[in-house]
């Protein structure tokens, strides 16, 4: 199973809660969660193919541009499923995960998940109905490894669905 990650710049390690005006970039490397993530995407026989990740700044100035290219990326490279987030207790990330995640159910042939934590309830209720949104907990939170590997397992399931989620 192909995997595409999508995650912010906190995230993926290439930028701070503060420093959000990282451009849209694209990875083979296996960085942020996707490395705890890992054994547990083993067990699915699933591979992260690729990690696409950017400042929520840059995408929040401009989420039409982003979403679009991201969504570009997606149809070239044919995965199984993309994984939104996690967003782990930042809005803004959490914000863009679902939307992400919607505009690719939506416009492509993929499916996709948001991983957002509790405490973004608000996006939880905006989208609840729209993609599938893995629930994690908030930063700090005890629970991670088990929502990742739910995820996985979700992942899984979507994958191994004939309907789009």
């Amino acid at each position: 199973m192909k995997v595409i990650m999508i995650l912010d710049q906190v995230q993926s390690g290439y930028g701070t809660k503060n420093d959000k005006m990282i451009p849209l970039v694209g990875t083979k490397e296996l960085i942020g969660p996707g490395v705890i993530m890992k054994p547990y995407l083993n067990e699915i026989d699933a591979n992260i193919v690729a990690t696409l990740y950017c400042g929520t700044g840059t995408y929040i100035e401009n989420p039409e541009e982003v979403s679009r290219k991201i969504c570009g990326m997606v149809k070239r490279l044919k995965p199984d499923i993309v994984l939104c987030g996690p967003s782990l207790s930042y809005v803004d990330s959490a914000s863009m995960c679902a939307k992400v995640a919607y505009d690719i159910v939506t416009t492509t042939n993929t499916k996709a998940l948001a991983a957002i934590s509790l405490d973004s309830s608000e996006v939880i209720d905006m989208y609840n109905d729209k993609i599938t949104i893995i629930k994690t907990p908030n930063k700090g939170e005890s629970g991670l490894r088990e929502a990742f590997k739910n995820i996985c397992s979700v992942a899984k399931r979507l994958v191994d669905s004939n309907e789009m989620e």
